[in-house]
């Protein structure tokens, strides 16, 4: 229906505008008027009360249905492709004099920062060095093909592989072929889960953790990976564990075995990376300078040990030449006792990477889709399964250089593939030599920016709550292990959210002075009340397990107060409860039942309900 429409004034209006200009009068505008349609009341149940919401409940899943119906039919050939290869999003658009030399520049630096990482997170993880760079080879190149993120840097990281050296240590020793064979395995199993989560687009199960429990996890993991690393610094073995107080007896221990030159190198190295990381971050023209950290580590450590052949400082050894060969995943004996770790990796896959990859996206100006990013990282790791990678997931550290570096397109990370298939070539040879302490130094320079205090005392001044459940994940992960910490950190979380949930912000609602606006009488004092008459909102769905809290607390409202006379306090009587109910969403049947009890029970004592 189209109606046309001008008021009384308008066309004095356009004359002096016309007059003005000299200009004819335009027509008058057309406007199109969309008729409203009301639901079907016969769905509420009886005019009078609550009814049965099961009939616009059933309605759901047929409109979930037909909204993804007509996405799939105004999908295009090329938007087919882009789903299954979002490589193509950029390769349509890329612009090569404008990209080329930024993404070269930027994959090249993080091919550099990654090579020397690489090895040092596959010695944390229990393994030999190759399986690092195996690692950072392959994934790498199947996640530019189907990664949405055209920033993320993925490769081994030191949180995953603590988790991989915390659950096959109980399995296997580090130096059995098992070792190995259940890191890969364990890859293929972690890429599995992604790709089912992403498919399915079940991405949002992960919302229910707290970044408070994140960053209390990533916090004490990061103490525990430095002191696993300290035996490359002290000169002698000490026991392997994801507690703090084995690692520290076991430091204790074996004071009397320690050794001046590896921890007189390893200190060197790291003061030299912290001091790089520091000036790349504070002043932009020395930014290269902060990718530089670990090679120059490398290097020197490398360098020293060719000059001076110190003979109580352990090196890295002989590093088999070429690339991995294409092999199956083997021992799926042992999948079912991998399946917590893998769901757990899967987990800080959601959480980290899709979190940065999608601050990258916004901070870039294009859109990420979380599921296709899990995608993605699921075929990155099935494929680098099979030939010879442990778990990958995105990098802090490698991203955000990337990022700082220019990167516009997943070209820079094709480019950081190229550098590791260059150094598992050409390379290797020159490994043999690299002292274990710049590798461990390496290590700890990467997870001391894990360490995230500031962010604990941010949760104490904003939410005592939030830092409550931070101070319980930490500590339990330190002196507990990781699974335990993770498991009581998830559960506190969700009992938080339960709580809330099961409590609902319930508010007495007042008018304010001269206009006709209600609102929180606790948050506004000044607004009136009206004798007789309450009249709450309820700020949440109501359903069965928040139906009881709210019963109660609508009791409780029906003495709003006390008069206080010569003879004592008098209460004062309620007439009318007039519930609120525009901010809830949902009730369930329970909750109906519910409120009609409540509503018979304030017939009975001649109070209306509105």
């Amino acid at each position: 229906m189209e109606i046309t429409y001008a008021s009384p004034s308008a066309s004095d209006l356009l004359r002096s505008s016309t007059a003005a200009s000299g200009s004819t009068m335009p027509t008058p505008r057309t406007i199109k008027i969309i008729p409203l349609q009301h639901p079907d009341t016969s769905s509420y149940g009886s005019p009078g009360g609550f009814g049965n919401n099961s009939s616009s409940s059933s309605l759901w899943p047929n409109s979930w249905i037909s909204r993804f119906r007509g996405k799939i039919r105004r999908m295009t050939f090329i938007d087919w492709i882009e789903m299954f290869l979002p490589c193509c999003r950029w390769i349509r658009t890329y612009r090569w004099r404008e990209y080329f030399q930024v993404d070269l520049m930027a994959g090249t630096t993080v091919g550099i920062m990654l090579v020397p990482q690489a090895m040092s997170y596959a010695k944390l993880a229990g393994l030999e060095p190759i399986y690092g760079l195996y690692s950072g080879f392959v994934p790498i190149f199947m996640y530019a093909i189907f990664g949405s993120s055209r920033q993320l840097a993925i490769g081994p990281v030191a949180l995953v592989s603590l988790l991989v050296s915390n659950v096959l240590s109980g399995i296997a020793e580090s130096s059995d072929a098992l070792y190995t064979e259940l890191a890969i395995l364990l890859a293929l199993m972690v890429g599995i889960l992604e790709c089912i989560m992403g498919l399915l687009r079940l991405g949002w199960l992960i919302r229910f953790i707290s970044h408070s429990v994140i960053s209390g996890f990533t916090t004490a993991s990061a103490v525990v990976i430095a002191l696993s690393q300290a035996k490359y610094f002290l000169g002698y073995d000490i026991d392997r564990s994801s507690e703090i107080v084995p690692i520290i007896k076991s430091i204790i221990a074996g004071s009397d075995e320690f050794s001046w030159p590896p921890f007189v190198m390893g200190s060197t190295i790291l003061a030299i990376i912290q001091t790089m990381k520091f000036l790349g971050k504070s002043r932009k023209h020395l930014r290269f300078l902060r990718a530089m950290g670990p090679l120059t580590a490398v290097v020197l450590g490398t360098t020293f040990v060719k000059i001076y052949h110190p003979s109580s400082i352990t090196l890295v050894g002989d590093i088999p030449q070429g690339l991995p060969s294409f092999s199956i995943p083997k021992s799926f004996q042992y999948a079912k006792s991998l399946i917590s770790t893998a769901v757990l990796i899967t987990g800080v896959a959601i959480l980290e990477s899709v979190g940065i990859a999608k601050a990258l996206a916004a901070k870039n100006g294009y859109e990420l889709d979380s599921n296709q990013e899990l995608f993605g990282l699921g075929v990155a790791n099935i494929f680098g399964s099979f030939f010879s990678a442990y778990p990958t997931t995105g990098s802090f550290s490698r991203s955000a250089v990337n990022h700082e570096s220019g990167a516009k397109t997943g070209l820079s990370g094709i480019i950081t593939g190229s550098i590791m298939c260059c150094a598992l070539l050409f390379l290797t040879p020159l490994f043999e030599y690299i002292p274990q302490c710049a590798l461990a130094a390496i290590v700890i320079s990467a997870v001391i920016t894990l360490v995230d205090y500031e962010e604990a005392i941010f949760l104490w001044r904003v939410d005592k709550k939030d830092f409550l459940l931070w101070t319980i994940t930490t500590t339990t992960t330190l002196f507990l292990g990781i699974e335990i910490g993770v498991l009581v950190g998830v559960g506190v979380s969700l009992a938080f959210v339960i709580h809330e949930s099961a409590n609902p912000h319930i508010a007495v609602l007042g008018r304010l002075p001269g206009t006709t606006v209600y609102r929180n009488i606790q948050q506004y004092p000044e607004a009136y009340t009206y004798n007789g008459i309450v009249i709450v909102r309820i700020d949440a769905p109501i359903y069965f397990a928040n139906i009881s809290y709210i019963k109660d607390r609508l009791r409780e409202y029906e003495v709003v107060g006390n008069k206080s006379t010569k003879r004592g306090p008098e209460v004062e009587r309620i007439y009318f409860v007039i519930l609120e109910l525009a901010p809830v969403t949902y009730i369930d049947a329970s909750a109906v039942q519910a409120l009609k009890d409540l509503h018979q029970e304030y017939k009975s004592r001649d109070i209306q309900v509105e």
